[in-house]
């Protein structure tokens, strides 16, 4: 806009209402272009030839003016008018401008020029610089067919309408900081250099759809009260910011191609934004984002991180990515929202849940609203592998088919109110004999690596927790699963939470050798085979102790004795007491006594007594073996309840 300090050219002596006239004067004459009486305007203008330079900065312009001062530069032989540089800075142009089939072989500047109505350029060649900065212009401006060499400036333009943005090829830079307009177009044209929104306000719709940023583009604060399209758009070199941007509508990114990272820190996005068909080569960033009425984000298939940290959702959300790292740290879910992820790592720590929020390991391909089936190229490792949960109230979180080998599960809160649904799989120990094989938390890894080889140690950054607090974390996924109705899945956290008070330092030393005699005997009564080789042993021992020392020599016949006196008979029957076995034990050893020692110890499992007469010894033993082979026994049961409970 003009300023109110006087115009550093020659001023024009016209006084309009008392004001003088801020155009420039022409030549050796008084007054500008327009303010010239015809005899004087014809005889500058004839001094014009193609490839003239044009100073005009304040003229007052009408359309048959600017027509006139154009007639004697065009060339007869193709019709162009041919300029060398033309400046029309802080013109006026009263009604609709155009500007046609023109050749400018250096800069073209309307800076804070004002137009009264539209501003139409068509044809146009700029061999510099397009300057149209702090103009105003109270209709549309299209610029159609329209080459610029140099830079493009709209730096703070004030457009009433719409800006038609029919440049194909801008040479270095395109600058619209600033800028104001109703709607904005800028199909197909390409950016040679830096491109830049920063801080310009649309209050329409805005399409970008396969404009080609060579360096990168820069939308930081831009503003746009409806939708945002960016399909087919190229993003080279640099990448694309639109961090803290405002876009009252959905945003569209299909097909778009991002060689560098692109970012949407501290945005506001009103709408859904879709990426089907985009490649993104390096990575995305959400941070500090605010969705407000987004329902669906993606497909979004990228080479690098998705960073949703920090990021508030207010609206019920689907979030699909396939990508090796999605991170979700901080978020704050003011409604529900689903995850459908691919190929990826998702980290979920201190997330704020206020809805419920499902992450599901997607296993078929992404499709776009065409059915077409969303590429998923350079993405190896098909796991979802949910990485963190600490700080989550997982109360509000389910997950479906994923991986939790690598999860952290501590400082989670209501951790016995998580959901794991479809198949959910943790890491397992190391192979050998030594270790069971069972689902243990990654946690319970970096801990005993520090103490056993062959466990998976933890990253760099995190300290290994104790056994005393990993119990609890055992204890509350058991409880989880143990509600869903998932008995079998529960006995490995009931194994891990044992194992983790056996070895807890804290813990009382009868606790610890308590519960070292119950894994050693049945692994928490979770092994059947343990508990039955225990059994075997044991009446093995019995047998053989029975045959060695507690059948008699024989078995003793009663013997009765009595009285007679007159005519009763009084008869007493006493069974001798057993005798002791004799001989060298290979005797001892026999069949016979083999069938009695069996019988003896298979009755004793299921409480039974033989009625076999047994030596002092053998009755003890017997006792014993009443006392210890049935709780074994029922040990075993109780494992193989626990693995096929429903």
């Amino acid at each position: 806009m003009a300023g109110t300090d006087p115009p550093v050219w020659p001023q024009c002596v016209h006084l309009d209402a008392g004001e003088r006239c801020r155009g420039r004067k022409v030549g050796s004459c008084t007054a500008c272009l327009a303010h010239l009486d015809s005899s004087e305007r014809a005889a500058h203008l004839a001094t014009l030839t193609p490839g003239a330079d044009l100073d005009h900065r304040g003229t007052p312009f009408t359309q048959s003016l600017l027509d006139e001062l154009l007639a004697p530069l065009r060339d007869p032989g193709s019709g162009l008018a041919r300029v060398g540089e033309a400046s029309f800075d802080e013109v006026r142009f009263s009604g609709d401008a155009e500007l046609g089939e023109v050749e400018f072989g250096g800069h073209c500047s309307f800076s804070s020029a004002v137009f009264g109505a539209g501003m139409y350029v068509s044809e146009v060649r700029v061999g510099g610089d397009f300057r149209l900065g702090a103009a105003q212009v109270a209709g549309d401006v299209w610029l159609d067919d329209t080459d610029v060499s140099g830079d493009a400036w709209f730096y703070g333009a004030r457009i009433a309408g719409a800006l038609h943005f029919g440049v194909r090829v801008v040479g270095r830079s395109a600058v619209f900081k600033g800028m104001t307009c109703a709607n904005a177009y800028f199909t197909g044209a390409r950016v040679e250099g830096a491109a830049s929104f920063e801080g310009a306000v649309i209050d329409g719709e805005a399409a970008f759809d396969g404009v080609v940023f060579e360096d990168g583009a820069e939308f930081t604060g831009v503003r746009i009260g409806g939708r945002a399209c960016f399909d087919g758009a190229h993003f080279h070199r640099s990448r694309a910011c639109f961090d803290g941007a405002d876009v009252g509508g959905d945003m569209s990114f299909a097909g778009a191609h991002f060689a560098a990272e692109v970012t949407f820190e501290g945005a506001a996005i009103g709408g859904d934004l879709a990426f089907h068909g985009a490649r993104v080569n390096v990575g995305a960033g959400f941070r500090r984002a605010v969705f407000r009425r987004t329902a669906r984000i993606g497909p979004l298939v990228c080479m690098g991180r998705v960073d949703f940290s920090d990021a508030v959702f207010e609206a019920a959300v689907t979030v699909e990515a396939a990508a090796p790292e999605v991170r979700f740290r901080r978020t704050r879910w003011a409604s529900t929202g689903a995850l459908r992820l691919r190929y990826t790592g998702v980290d979920l720590e201190d997330a704020v849940l206020e809805f419920p929020v499902t992450v599901v390991g997607r296993r078929r391909a992404f499709v776009s609203p065409e059915g077409e089936v969303v590429a998923e190229p350079g993405l190896a490792d098909h796991r979802v592998r949910v990485t963190s949960v600490k700080g989550v109230d997982a109360a509000f979180l389910v997950l479906v088919d994923v991986d939790l080998s690598t999860c952290l599960f501590v400082e989670t809160v209501h951790l016995d109110q998580l959901r794991l649904e479809g198949s959910c799989v943790l890491s397992e120990p190391p192979s050998g004999r030594r270790w069971i094989r069972r689902q243990t938390l990654a946690e319970e890894h970096h801990w005993r690596a520090t103490h056993y080889g062959g466990w998976t140690p933890a990253p760099p950054g995190i300290e290994p927790h104790s056994p005393a607090v990993l119990a609890p974390v055992y204890r509350q996924l058991r409880k989880a699963l143990e509600d869903g109705r998932n008995e079998p899945g529960a006995a490995d956290f009931y194994y891990g939470e044992m194992e983790m008070r056996r070895h807890d330092p804290e813990a009382s030393r009868s606790e610890r050798v308590l519960l070292r005699l119950y894994w050693a005997f049945s692994g928490y009564g979770l092994r059947a085979s343990r508990s039955l080789a225990w059994l075997l042993l044991a009446m093995t021992a019995t047998v053989l102790a029975m045959m060695l020392w507690g059948l008699p020599q024989s078995d003793p016949d009663p013997v009765s004795t009595g009285s007679i006196d007159g005519q009763r008979v009084a008869l007493t029957t006493k069974k001798p007491t057993p005798i002791n076995p004799k001989g060298p034990y290979t005797r001892r050893l026999s069949t016979a006594r083999f069938e009695k020692s069996l019988r003896v110890v298979t009755n004793s499992v299921i409480f039974r007594a033989s009625g076999q007469d047994l030596t002092t010894a053998g009755t003890y033993v017997e006792m014993t073996a009443r006392l210890v082979e049935p709780a074994l026994l029922g040990l075993a049961v109780l494992a193989v309840r626990g693995r096929v409970k429903r």
